[in-house]
């Protein structure tokens, strides 16, 4: 006899993150969603779970005065698994957990690698009003059908990916970018000149652009002159603009 597939184990929100100093009121969310693997039905790691908190950390101090709370998504397995597409599954029923958890508010999607892809899939969730791709994990369109860009119209869209990185293709992300911005002109991308994949080389000017734009957002703040400047550019202005280093020092100048 065939072994039968065991079921997968239930997606978790990981508990709030939130400062001392937040308000008691909730005002907006980020969900934060770990990258993962192409295939495997395996469990995720505690490590890829913990990996996220300092950056869920530096978010919910960034907008502790704007009411935010940040979660971390804890999926169900560790691949996408093709056509499963199981953490863009997992997106959608933790967006639908936070309405449940505080009621309508506006949800920002922030992934990395798989995760970003799966940011960009659910965006189409009622809740969500923006999404953060850092370094998406994207298919080649030779291999696959171009990955959807309609669940976009409506959001606020940021692709953020590192010129030297060797795991996700950062020209697939500018196509994506290229087709997303026509379908929705709120789309703007950023390159990170140098870095890799996990985005360490210039860590505090990504953390600042993330922190600019979720409160940018979800909270109608003002975004960043080079953030503003991006999404209003048209490609490829836009979409390959450049992560200048010391962002986040002076922001409004």
């Amino acid at each position: 006899m065939g072994q039968r597939a065991l079921p997968l184990p239930a997606a978790r929100l990981g508990r709030a993150v939130r400062t001392a100093g937040a308000t008691d009121e909730v005002s907006g969310v980020v969900l934060l969603l770990p990258d993962g693997e192409a295939d495997s039905h395996r469990r995720p790691s505690t490590l890829s779970y913990a990996i996220q908190l300092p950056f869920a950390r530096a978010l919910a101090r960034a907008g502790e005065g704007d009411g935010l709370a940040v979660h971390v998504l804890r999926y169900r397995c560790r691949g996408w698994n093709a056509d499963d597409a199981h953490p863009a599954e997992d997106a959608v029923w933790a967006a639908d957990e936070v309405q449940r958890l505080y009621g309508d508010v506006p949800v920002c999607l922030v992934g990395h690698g798989v995760g970003a892809r799966a940011a960009l899939r659910a965006a189409g969730h009622g809740a969500v009003t923006s999404v953060l791709a850092m370094a998406p994990w994207l298919p080649d369109a030779t291999a696959a059908g171009p990955e959807p860009v309609k669940q976009l119209m409506g959001r606020r869209v940021l692709i953020v990916h590192g010129t030297n990185d060797e795991r996700t293709d950062p020209e697939l992300s500018y196509r994506l970018a290229e087709r997303a911005k026509k379908a929705n002109r709120d789309t703007c991308r950023f390159e990170v000149h140098s870095d890799g994949h996990a985005l360490r080389q210039h860590r505090s000017e990504v953390v600042a652009l993330a922190a600019d734009f979720v409160r940018g957002s979800l909270f109608a703040r003002s975004y960043a002159r080079p953030v503003a400047d991006a999404l209003a550019a048209p490609p490829p202005l836009g979409l390959r603009m450049p992560l200048a280093a010391g962002f986040g020092r002076s922001l409004r100048h």
